[in-house]
């Protein structure tokens, strides 16, 4: 590759990965505010119930993305890449920006979570269609010999755009007010929307790099002579050869990257939230810097797949989370229990204050216990009882809240375990892009490797936090039965792979 070769893939790699960073991020926020939203869009009457809705509308944004995989990766064969993944953009923005302007349910009612649903809906629509044709893009720009490692790159956008999008809640958490307290209130109020918003102008900007590139010039070339698909769904799906191919991608490869992808990255942070209790600052910045240590690995195992193959770096990182996630997930449980620590009592704070509830004669009585421990560890228990004026009424159930606040030596060793599930998630995710891009021929390659990559990745992956939090809630006596999906998932997968899968990697894309 001479210089100016050079220049280009660069070039290239880019404007496709600043474009689908910034889809991944607008899709994350999302999961990312889980919590904010929950009491925002839906009743606060039952916090649990309100969080397993959030998370179902959060799901379903990947439930659809296999339908935009068909709808965009056809537009992507018949029209060309480059307009197909500006369209994708631009719907993806303007649903995020939509997201930020919807009233909340206390001022439309139901309506407030049925439009953020069909909002939802038309994110993952839009992602469907985005990846695919990114990958495409630079997998049909790359040499032979580099493929995995410049593909790699595209691969690292969905982990940085996780993390930007839990960076810039912090960042807006916190520069609402001089004061913490005041500052948090305003977000839990009105600043969440704030992340929404601003993906705006990351999609003008986006819009604007990618209205400067050029086409695909293997597409280009077939464009030229007249060798375009005609149908891509039916050469894909109805093609004996071709449809084995996207089973065989789907269920010895994409179905077992999906769930370790959303179990590294989506539900440890779940869990160190909503059940080790962990602080929300904490539990976002633990996962911060596990992405930003792990994210070089992508480009790593990607650079290293041009040399061994692709097959079997994949399969490991199943092969180790498989075997590793109850003992890393029991250690995340261990080492913020209660039950491990000494409590210092003489320290212990209580404070009770009771509000009147407007237009009533109830009123709320909010009791906060911070409880002290000898490795420096905080807890704080907000319990709110409500107490009514007339006789004989039914007391409410108390709402409960509790937070901890870990040790520095906790806190770093809980970076240094979701650091290893995600570095599970680079060995997965970072060569899949040229082991898609090299199982199918250029006239409909946009279509076949989208739909199995959505499946396995949006469907199978994406329902994880869902499914695994419902585990949680039906099986309360074991807090990490969640993690079966996930394990038998890839279980499934990484047999299926290592018997039907080849590690040779294909030289000639041009096909």
């Amino acid at each position: 590759m001479n210089t100016n070769d050079s220049k280009g893939i660069w070039k290239v790699i880019g404007a496709s990965s600043a474009g689908t960073l910034i889809e991944w991020y607008d899709f994350y926020i999302f999961g990312s505010l889980a919590t904010v939203i929950a009491s925002q869009f839906f009743p606060k009457t039952n916090p649990t119930a309100a969080l397993l809705s959030t998370l179902a509308t959060f799901a379903a944004g990947f439930i659809v993305r296999p339908f935009g995989a068909l709808v965009f990766g056809r537009l992507g064969d018949i029209i060309g890449r480059k307009y197909t993944f500006l369209l994708t953009l631009i719907i993806m923005g303007g649903s995020t920006f939509a997201i930020g302007l919807v009233p909340g349910y206390e001022t439309i009612g139901f309506a407030a979570p049925i439009i953020v649903l069909l909002l939802r809906l038309l994110q993952g629509l839009a992602l469907g269609g985005e990846y695919g044709g990114a990958a495409t893009y630079v997998a049909e720009h790359s040499p032979e010999n580099k493929r995995g490692f410049y593909t790699s790159w595209i691969q690292t956008t969905a982990t940085l755009g996780l993390f930007v999008s839990l960076g810039v809640i912090l960042i807006t958490r916190h520069s609402l007010d001089t004061d913490a307290a005041k500052s948090i209130a305003k977000f839990n109020d009105w600043g969440w929307r704030i992340p929404f918003l601003v993906s705006i102008i990351l999609v003008i900007v986006s819009i604007y790099i990618r209205m400067k590139m050029k086409e695909s010039p293997l597409f280009a070339k077939l464009k030229t002579e007249g060798k375009t698909s005609v149908n891509p769904l039916k050469e894909s799906f109805a093609h004996k050869t071709n449809l084995k191919m996207v089973l065989l991608a789907l269920f010895g490869a994409t179905m077992g990257q999906g769930v370790v992808w959303y179990t590294g990255q989506f539900y440890a942070q779940s869990f160190i939230e909503n059940v080790c209790k962990v602080d929300f600052d904490q539990s976002r910045t633990i996962l911060i810097w596990s992405i930003l240590f792990a994210t070089p690995f992508f480009v790593v195992f990607g650079g290293l797949s041009d040399k061994i193959g692709r097959k079997w770096i994949m399969l490991v990182g199943m092969l180790l989370a498989i075997f590793t996630y109850i003992p890393l997930f029991g250690n995340l449980l261990s080492t913020t229990d209660i039950k491990t620590k000494t409590e210092i009592t003489e320290k212990k704070q209580i404070d009770s204050s009771i509000t009147t509830i407007a237009k009533t004669n109830d009123a709320l009585k909010k009791t906060v216990i911070k409880t002290f421990y000898t490795d420096g560890m905080q807890m704080t228990e907000t319990r709110t009882d409500t107490l009514f004026a007339q006789a004989g009424k039914k007391e409410a159930k108390p709402d409960i809240k509790i937070s901890k606040l870990i040790s520095d030596a906790d806190y770093w060793y809980m970076v240094l375990l979701v650091f290893v599930m995600v570095l599970y998630v680079t060995m997965v995710y970072g060569p899949i892009a040229a082991f898609l891009v090299e199982l199918f021929p250029t006239k409909i390659r946009y279509t076949s490797m989208s739909l199995p990559y959505h499946i396995g990745n949006g469907v199978f992956g994406g329902l994880t936090p869902f499914i695994a939090t419902l585990l949680t809630t039906i099986y309360t006596d074991n807090k990490l039965v969640g993690l079966n999906y996930p394990i038998i998932v890839a279980a499934i997968c990484l047999v299926i792979g290592t018997l039907y899968i080849s590690n040779r990697i294909d030289k000639n894309v041009n096909d």
